[in-house]
């Protein structure tokens, strides 16, 4: 998968969205690294049956 190591953004099937680091795609679910507080991070699983889209983010323009 083309967007392995990079940052999305994942609409879910419930109207909510989460973002982070796509780790990696098996199994039927997407595991992706999370922020959650000061230097924490947590690697969370999402089953393809709760997802409705996986988008990658969009480039940071100079000067923004």
């Amino acid at each position: 998968m083309r967007l392995r190591g990079t940052p999305v953004g994942i609409s879910l099937k419930n109207g909510q969205g989460v973002s982070g680091i796509l780790c990696s795609v098996h199994s039927g679910q997407v595991y992706v690294m999370q922020y959650l507080y000061q230097s924490q991070f947590a690697t969370f699983h999402y089953s393809f049956n709760d997802i409705r889209d996986i988008i990658p983010f969009p480039p940071c323009y100079p000067g923004q």
